[in-house]
């Protein structure tokens, strides 16, 4: 425990001067990285001047103890203007104050035998780091050419260099102490352009991310959108044309009533046509209406641990009536004693629609057999027909909203709705439903819900 809070001790001191760090550069919001970078280089070099200007004096270097001075109040006002009043740093007095505290230092301090030549390439590359880029060319030149006439002139007038210091000891001291300006203002702009690229390879990479995301979300909202617009077709055709027609046949039918225009050998014929097409569309409609409501509203779902057969058996014996006007016969075998977790709602409407379309593509005298097992932790429901069957081009989209209404053996017309209708009911209670079909042999639909053991 004395560890962990001598830790926590290290972490909030480090915390807190870089707190301090960034309060004297500033925020990256409030400053550009030229002006974060030039409060750093000021910074250091005012608090080198702090050492310089007495050591210098002490040693003898008046010129140089002056320069430092000078170069430290120049710096401590750029930075105050800079850093307080949010006046951008003068690039160009930068530039040519160190040409000319240098220049002066060179002759007064050992000219090419002095430390000047090791700080002039650290200074310009300063003024690299505080400029745009647009200027690195212009003060480039300008510092090569002074470089090399400040040298000239030593070569042909030598006696203009003045040497503070002795060989051997003199120099040794001078060197030690003109090393740290280079490399402190190496460092900091080492380490300024390398948190800078590594702050914009993260923006990078997350821009990278949220264009993603972005993409993946307008890739989403546009098949929402495809999605939409197909069930609105769906609805108008259904509406405009699979319900309206049934209509109209009764509205027909009701007509010729009224006008006394159909004979009692007619009318039995007609009315069990209207009969078939009232029907259907009682079953379109009862679909309709629940998918319809499933998608505005949600459905609100009770699960319960039910008995399959007692659920079941209501819903099996009034389609196994509707199997015999086509004389197909409809067996079922539930064994009693298996139980499900299921909405029985849901569970009733979902084999009510897997049966009605069994009968529906299934010939005369064909049979349709309902079965219940238990597999692992799941029951097995299974409605088998020997029908029609599905085509292969059409059992991709089967459990779709995008799937065709198909007709029956005797013409029945369906919605298209009642699959998708099984599949998102069973889906909603935890199960899952498949199925498998060979055209013209039949098909097979299986329902798998969490069966209570």
């Amino acid at each position: 425990m004395p560890k962990f809070n001598f830790s926590i001790l290290n972490y909030s001191a480090l915390k807190r001067k870089e707190a301090i760090w960034f309060d004297l550069i500033g925020s990256t919001s409030d400053f550009p990285l030229e002006s974060r970078i030039f409060h750093s280089i000021s910074i250091g070099l005012i608090l080198l001047s702090i050492i310089y200007i007495p050591y210098n004096f002490y040693a003898g270097l008046y010129v140089g103890s002056v320069s430092a001075f000078l170069l430290g109040s120049f710096f401590a006002y750029q930075y105050y203007c800079s850093r307080v009043h949010g006046k951008s740093h003068n690039t160009t007095v930068f530039a040519l104050t160190g040409i000319l505290i240098f220049g002066i230092n060179y002759f007064s301090n050992s000219g090419i035998n002095g430390s000047t030549d090791l700080i002039w390439p650290a200074y310009l590359l300063l003024v690299f780091a505080i400029s745009p880029y647009r200027d690195y060319s212009k003060w480039l030149m300008l510092y090569l050419v002074c470089f090399i006439i400040l040298h000239f002139v030593e070569f042909y007038y030598p006696f203009l260099v003045k040497y503070p210091f002795t060989s051997g000891n003199g120099q040794f001291i001078d060197r030690i102490t003109a090393f740290p300006m280079p490399v402190v203002a190496i460092f900091i702009i080492i380490k300024y352009m390398r948190r800078n690229y590594d702050m914009e390879k993260k923006a990078a990479e997350e821009k990278t991310i949220a264009v993603e995301i972005s993409k993946d979300q307008i890739l989403l909202q546009k098949d929402q959108l495809e999605q939409s617009n197909i069930e609105k077709n769906k609805l108008m055709s259904i509406i405009s044309h699979d319900l309206r027609t049934p209509l109209m046949n009764v509205q027909n039918y009701l007509e010729l009533l009224n006008q006394n225009a159909v004979d009692n050998t007619e009318r039995p014929v007609i009315e069990k046509a209207l009969l078939k097409s009232t029907n259907n569309a009682m079953e379109m409609l009862s679909n309709l209406l629940h998918w319809s409501k499933s998608q505005m509203e949600g459905t609100n779902i009770n699960l319960l641990p039910v008995n399959l057969l007692t659920v079941l058996l209501g819903t099996l014996e009034m389609e196994k009536l509707h199997a015999l006007k086509k004389e197909i016969s409809l067996n079922y075998h539930i064994p009693p004693e298996l139980k499900v977790m299921a909405d029985i709602d849901m569970l009733q409407l979902v084999v009510r629609n897997l049966v009605s379309n069994a009968v529906k593509f299934t010939p005369q005298k064909g049979q349709i057999n309902i079965d219940a097992q238990t597999e692992g932790n799941e029951c097995k429901i299974t409605v088998s027909d020997n029908g029609k069957g599905i085509t292969a081009d059409k059992q991709e989209k089967i459990f779709s909203i995008k799937s065709e209404a198909a007709y029956g053996t005797n013409n029945e017309k369906g919605v298209g709705l009642g699959l998708v209708l099984c599949k998102e009911f069973i889906e909603r209670q935890g199960g899952r439903i498949s199925f498998e079909s060979t055209e013209g042999l039949g098909s097979r639909f299986f329902i798998f819900l969490p069966v209570i053991l």
